[in-house]
C-alpha cells in the first residue's frame, strides 16, 4: 500500500520525467512536543508549520496551555489559564515526539480549537481536569489521531505522546532537522 505522500513523490516525478511542470504540494505539519518537567512551561504544546493551499499564507505557529501563574494555588484547584506561544530557544530545548501533515480545513479545526481553549471562562486551568497534556489530547484528536481520554498519564507529557504514537502505528519518529 503506498502512502499518499509516496504516490504524490511518483506522480510528479512521471509529470516532471513527461515535461509537465508540478504544482508545489502545500500542506502544513503539525509537531507535537514535550517538555521535562522544569520551570518553564507549557510542557506539552504543538508548532505548526508549513502553508495553506488556498491561500499560500505561511503558518509558522505555537500554541500551549499553562496557568497564568505557576503557584502552589495549582494543587488547591482550578486557576487562571491562558494559551500561550513558546520562544524558540525553548522549542528546541523541547522534544519533537511526532509529526502529523494536516489539510487547509484540518487546520482550520485546529485553530478553532486553540480559540476555544483560549477563550475560555476563568478559571480555565486545572491540574487535573486541564493542562497541558489535556490541551494536545484534543488537538491530536481534531487532526484524527486515537488518543486514550482516560489516560493516567495526563500529568506526564512526554509519556502521554508516547502513549498517542503507540495508539496510533502509522506515526513514526520524527525526522531530525539538521540545525542551523
Amino acid at each position: 500500500m503506498m502512502t499518499r505522500g509516496l504516490r504524490f513523490f511518483f506522480l510528479s516525478l512521471l509529470m516532471l520525467c513527461a515535461g509537465f511542470t508540478v504544482p508545489a504540494r502545500a500542506e502544513v505539519v503539525v509537531s507535537f512536543y514535550s517538555h521535562d518537567f522544569g520551570d518553564r512551561f507549557p510542557h506539552a504544546f504543538i508548532v505548526m508549520k508549513g502553508k495553506l493551499d488556498a491561500t499560500g499564507e505561511v503558518v509558522d505557529a505555537n500554541y500551549g496551555f499553562t496557568a497564568v501563574s505557576v503557584s502552589p494555588a495549582i494543587l488547591m484547584g482550578s486557576v487562571k489559564g491562558k494559551v500561550e506561544s513558546s520562544k524558540p530557544d525553548y522549542i528546541a530545548k523541547s522534544d519533537r515526539q511526532f509529526d502529523v501533515a494536516v489539510d487547509d480545513a484540518t487546520y482550520a479545526r485546529l485553530i478553532a480549537k486553540v480559540a476555544e481553549w483560549r477563550d475560555r471562562e476563568q478559571p480555565s486551568y486545572s491540574l487535573n481536569k486541564r493542562n497541558c497534556v489535556h490541551f494536545v489530547m484534543e488537538l491530536a484528536e481534531t487532526v484524527g489521531l486515537k488518543v486514550d481520554r482516560k489516560s493516567k498519564l495526563f500529568k506526564k507529557p512526554k509519556s502521554f505522546l508516547i502513549e498517542v504514537r503507540g495508539l496510533n502505528p502509522g506515526l513514526a519518529d520524527p525526522v531530525a532537522t539538521p540545525a542551523p
